[in-house]
């Protein structure tokens, strides 16, 4: 009885060893400056837009956006952008961690006030999804993201009129994109590109399932007529991508 236990005992310490030995390397292999470990694989690392996509991406993302200070370093690092006090009109209309955003990446927007969390998407949409999409359909890079607005205090607009629930602008957790220019100047515009058998309108394809990526609720001319000219690109809701 006495070797049996004290075989145990000593398997249980073995294996207790074994499991603080792969605790301390792996620690090690994710604090240690050079670690092989690529950044974007490495959950200690902030959240960077230009990093590539990975399976951690949305945990970083969430994380992100669940701090103020990351956020704005995170959007600091992709953006032309101003960090603003909070708006506070009332219970219903704010922006909270507002800021003025004049760029998101390669692609210059007119300045527009919205908050940090709806810029940092739009800024991981821009070099995950836009960018791409204009290299393969159309030859070239966007320059410019054309939007309608973010923060405006109103109620939620149906096709059946408005509703009692405010919309999502009326905190600045969405944007409206109305269309994109390009570097050589080409305007692409939803209301006119949508639908067409061209290379604008498979690129408003493809940057409209991208945004669901990025973004909880993405609507576009798929969805009713209300959206027939715009992109809606939405922060918080349980998930809708049309």
């Amino acid at each position: 009885m006495f070797l049996k236990g004290l075989r145990l005992a000593v398997r249980r310490t073995g294996l207790f060893l074994f499991v603080l030995i792969v605790t301390v390397g792996s620690w090690q292999a994710l604090t240690h400056p050079k670690t092989p470990l690529p950044r974007q694989w490495n959950p200690l690392e902030p959240l960077r837009v230009s990093d590539p996509f990975t399976q951690l991406s949305a945990w970083k993302l969430r994380r992100t956006l669940a701090s103020p200070k990351l956020c704005r370093e995170a959007l600091d690092k992709a953006a032309v952008m101003q960090s603003l006090e909070d708006f506070l009109k009332d219970e219903q209309c704010h922006i909270k961690t507002r800021v003025k955003l004049s760029r998101v990446g390669g692609a210059s927007l007119a300045p527009v006030e919205t908050t940090c969390a709806t810029a940092l998407r739009l800024a991981l949409w821009e070099r995950h999804g836009v960018q791409p999409a204009a290299e393969r359909h159309l030859g070239e890079r966007i320059a410019t993201i054309r939007h309608f607005s973010s923060y405006n205090c109103r109620a939620m607009r149906t096709t059946a009129g408005e509703v009692a629930q405010m919309s999502s602008h009326a905190t600045a957790d969405s944007i409206d994109i109305a269309g994109f220019v390009s570097k050589s100047g080409a305007s692409i515009d939803l209301k006119r590109d949508w639908g067409a058998e061209t290379a604008k309108a498979a690129f408003l394809l493809d940057v409209n399932e991208a945004a669901c990526m990025w973004f909880r609720v993405t609507l576009g001319p798929r969805y009713n007529s209300l959206h027939a000219d715009h992109f809606h690109l939405q922060g918080p809701g349980w998930g809708l991508c049309r």
